[in-house]
């Protein structure tokens, strides 16, 4: 097959590699659309021991099962594969597993590639007249999903009654939007500093896009839930600065350190400050429902490209000279 390898820092070769053998427990997938993760950049720059090269990485994956009796199927792929038996496991919580593995991390490759092999119980069927390419970002939407319910469960009022803003307007914060939109909050800020992201943002949905330090910036101390999708110092202590009193901070992003946090103050405001990875399979299929029932508006905020031309994709994104909020790729 056809693949995307990661070979070393800002270094990616498409070539032949290995067809995927499944093992028992496992369904081999046709790939058909795969989007490039924050996670994977991140990889690219060599950044992340996790992801040691070579390695083929991906994990936003949709396409068809070939192989056992559910061959045919139009699927998507939780990338995340707990032990099953730990007790957050039973407790409903796989994704905080500590024997968790990952599409994209030893020992499972990814799906930047013709083929990828998944547990079974990990592909859940794609509903009907959903495009692959809308069906693969059923991942990045679940990370939001799952940010968005556990957060606005600690708001002292409905979502329909409060002010909410998303900090990044790239994938998982355009999606926290929309999907802040969809569980009915009415007031959704989102700041960017692209003026290209604030384009696409403005065009995905009822979202007020915004550039950080302008006038059009809320006030400090208005917003009710907060969620970061960047993690950078700087959006820290946009979230500190912002956050009304008793409100909620729901810190989704993975850029390493804690500088930018005012304890001081979620302290005398007490502000919840919530960290939130992944999602459950629950949020999982709820999103992939919600986006078989067009929940989230047209999707226009996506780039297509051909596998073949990933090395020039993560470039374009190294460099951000891309407005869309995500590039799928297209084996």
């Amino acid at each position: 097959m056809k693949a995307l390898v990661y070979t070393g820092p800002l270094s990616l070769a498409f070539q032949d590699e290995p067809d995927p053998v499944p093992r028992n427990d496992e369904v081999l997938v046709k790939v058909e659309a795969v989007g490039i993760c924050g996670s994977d950049m991140h990889a690219y720059h060599g950044h992340d021991e996790r992801r040691p090269p070579p390695l083929v990485l991906g994990h936003e994956a949709a396409g068809t099962v070939l192989t056992g009796p559910r061959a045919g199927e139009r699927v998507v792929i939780n990338p995340l594969v707990p032990c099953g038996r730990c007790l957050v496991c039973l407790d409903g919580r796989p994704h905080l597993c500590r024997e968790r593995q990952i599409l994209s991390m030893p020992p499972r490759p990814g799906a930047f590639a013709e083929l990828v092999r998944a547990p079974e119980a990990n592909v859940i069927v794609v509903p009907d007249g959903l495009d692959p390419m809308h069906a693969a970002l059923a991942e990045p939407i679940a990370v939001a999903w799952h940010a968005v319910r556990i957060g606005a469960r600690l708001l002292p009022r409905p979502l329909a009654a409060s002010r909410c803003l998303v900090l990044g307007g790239g994938a998982i914060g355009l999606a926290a939007a929309l999907v802040l939109s969809h569980f009915g909050a009415r007031d959704v800020a989102v700041a960017e500093t692209s003026p290209l992201r604030r384009q696409t943002v403005a065009a995905a949905g009822p979202l007020r896009p915004y550039a950080p330090g302008t006038r059009d910036e809320p006030l400090p101390g208005t917003i009710d839930l907060v969620i970061d999708a960047v993690a950078a110092e700087a959006t820290r202590a946009a979230s500190c600065r912002l956050a009304a009193p008793g409100g909620t901070i729901a810190h989704i992003g993975l850029l390493p350190g804690s500088g930018g946090l005012d304890v001081r103050r979620i302290t005398l405001q007490e502000i919840t400050f919530l960290g939130s990875y992944c999602y459950t399979p629950v949020d999982f299929a709820e999103t992939v429902a919600a986006l078989g029932a067009r929940r989230f508006g047209p999707l226009g905020w996506i780039e297509q490209r051909h596998l073949a031309e990933g090395p020039r994709a993560f470039a374009d994104l190294d460099a951000a000279r891309v407005a869309a909020a995500k590039i799928v790729l297209r084996p």
